[in-house]
């Protein structure tokens, strides 16, 4: 069991990593938005995976409790990363930012 939660929060870290690497790579604030809002929601999936899979080791009703509580926050990141992020666009879009265009200089 140990080895699948490690498997587990090691591939969350690789998602938070990549997400983090596309943030400073891309060149604009839209692009910037998508590896943002799309590995972190999985690095979360991942991550709590394992914490809930280890949290199961001795089976109880408060282990039982801790797992749904778990599900929970899983269930709030998957609705809230994606309304995050279209009200953030939807702010930039309102502000006037452009997007970038290939041979932009400017980043």
């Amino acid at each position: 069991m140990n080895i699948i939660v490690s498997l587990l929060l090691l591939a969350a870290l690789f998602f938070f990593t990549a997400g983090l690497i596309g943030i400073l790579r891309f060149p604009d604030f839209y692009s910037r938005l998508h590896p943002a809002g799309k590995l972190d929601a999985l690095g979360v999936l991942l991550g709590m995976t394992a914490l809930g899979l280890y949290n199961f080791n001795d089976f109880s009703l408060g282990t039982l409790i801790n797992g749904f509580k778990i599900l929970l926050i899983v269930v709030f990141v998957f609705l809230a990363s994606p309304t995050a992020t279209h009200a953030i666009v939807d702010a930039g879009v309102r502000a006037g930012l452009t997007p970038w265009v290939k041979g932009d200089e400017r980043r």
